[in-house]
């Protein structure tokens, strides 16, 4: 399976602004869904739909409990299947996480880092984290080797964060 990230457009069969509906019935392609908030139009705890593969988990973030307006996937764990999430041909998993940064620096990227563990590409809304809930393989900065997550949105996902 290939994901391929595209912001700010969605993911691989998610593309933002898709319907709720229409994300729950693609999600469940994937595997198990829950979804938390059911059709809520609160910006403070918006619905979420959750998607649990057996070797991975995407959460949809759905705006205003209608449509989709960002996708969050999690780094892929060993199993059967062949899973590559990538982003301009750059395995975004697979490729150590301090090396990731300089490659999409190389591309002309802007990073930005929010926090110690947290960095975002912003006006092209592309969000990664190193922070993990389990043990995971360090690097030479003792933080994990590898990103766990990233999040593709749309364009002014992270705008907040230039006038910070």
């Amino acid at each position: 399976m290939d994901i391929e990230l595209d912001p700010p457009n969605g993911i691989t069969g998610f593309p933002l602004g898709m319907p709720a509906e229409e994300v729950k019935a693609a999600a469940a392609q994937l595997g198990q869904v829950k979804v938390t908030n059911e059709g809520s139009t609160s910006a403070f705890r918006p619905m979420k739909v959750l998607a649990l593969h057996p070797q991975f988990e995407i959460v949809f973030h759905i705006e205003r409990g209608k449509t989709l307006r960002a996708a969050e996937v999690w780094i892929p764990q060993p199993g059967p299947e062949q899973i590559t999430v990538s982003f301009r041909g750059i395995d975004v998993f697979r490729t150590p996480a301090l090396q990731l940064l300089e490659q999409l620096e190389g591309l002309g990227l802007t990073l930005l880092q929010v926090e110690p563990n947290h960095w975002t590409v912003p006006k092209l809304s592309l969000g990664l984290t190193r922070t993990a809930g389990h043990e995971v393989p360090l690097d030479t900065d003792g933080e994990p080797k590898y990103f766990q997550a990233v999040l593709t949105g749309p364009t002014d996902y992270y705008d907040f964060l230039l006038n910070q």
